[in-house]
């Protein structure tokens, strides 16, 4: 693991990606009741892919996206345009602490997914960390799903459900990229997984496209989510993983549900239950275990004589 820098040298930078992730699922929810879930998440990846592409252009680095395209388009179904589109559907019924709360247990659902795929198997902590987090999950899910639809016609166990589907798809999409995308430019993979699902929802987007042109609100929410939250937070993500290395900089994931819920409380006006209250620790408790964060690094043993 990377040493960190001094702390003035990436913690702006740490904060401005949790509150950029931290706020896509409030855009999102914006959008995607205009335009529905898969149109949302096919514009959103679109966006990325344009304001990305420059980038890899300017830096020289097209012909390496040629080499691996195929590999890293598949990446992108799994890693941006499946899960973009489950997390629409659930915030169709789940409200944005709610599923930024879930979103919380990918490193989870990622550790599972190495253990099963890659036979990564976690020791100690880790594997008492897969248990409370799921434990925290369960406690979670049993408290807010119902299969009577709201208003709208969507139900929260649905949306759970969909929660889950995208948690697994970015932990099949980490165990694909430690398989066969190791040492390609993060940049190339960033900006070639946003192509790809575009390439991959653009038949679905175009048959789903809402009937009634949606409000400027909604373009500008589908606008700033794919911009900000996707293209500019992909570049911050892999900044901070140069300066702090990859573990640490997944603990990112600890702030966005603190960002997600000021955001839904500010301009949605929604709550913070008591259960959710109850279940947060848990479940990123958990997170933190799986993540080996707790774990004593080993001592170093002088080299023979």
């Amino acid at each position: 693991m990377k040493t960190p820098d001094r702390l003035g040298s990436w913690l702006p930078e740490f904060l401005l990606l949790a509150a950029l992730w931290g706020s896509s699922f409030l855009f999102m929810r914006l959008s995607t009741t205009e335009f529905g879930p898969l149109p949302t998440a096919g514009v959103r990846v679109a966006i990325a892919a344009i304001f990305l592409l420059p980038l890899v252009i300017a830096r020289k680095q097209l012909p390496t996206l040629g080499q691996h395209w195929r590999k890293i388009f598949f990446l992108g179904t799994i890693n941006s345009g499946l899960p973009f589109a489950f997390f629409a559907y659930a915030l169709l019924s789940l409200s944005t602490g709610l599923t930024s709360l879930i979103n919380a247990t990918v490193p989870l659902f990622g550790a599972l997914v190495a253990w099963v795929w890659l036979k990564d198997r976690p020791q100690g902590l880790r594997v008492l960390g897969l248990i409370i987090g799921f434990v925290g999950v369960a406690m979670l899910a049993w408290g807010k799903a119902s299969f009577k639809p709201n208003a709208s016609g969507y139900s929260s166990a649905l949306g759970i459900l969909a929660c889950f589907a995208a948690c697994l798809c970015y932990g099949l999409a980490a165990s694909f990229t430690r398989r066969h995308l190791v040492g390609i430019n993060a940049l190339v993979v960033a900006t070639g997984s946003q192509v790809g699902a575009t390439l991959a929802l653009l038949l679905p987007t175009i048959w789903l496209w809402p009937a009634q042109t949606p409000s400027l609100q909604a373009w500008v929410s589908v606008l700033v989510v794919g911009i900000f939250c996707t293209a500019i937070a992909y570049v911050l993500f892999f900044r901070l993983i140069e300066k702090l290395g990859a573990a640490t900089s997944l603990t990112v994931t600890f702030l966005i549900p603190v960002f997600a819920n000021i955001y839904g409380m500010v301009f949605l006006d929604e709550s913070i239950t008591a259960w959710m209250l109850m279940c947060a620790p848990v479940i990123l408790l958990g997170t933190a275990l799986s993540l080996g964060l707790f774990a004593t690094a080993p001592k170093h043993k002088p080299a023979p004589t």
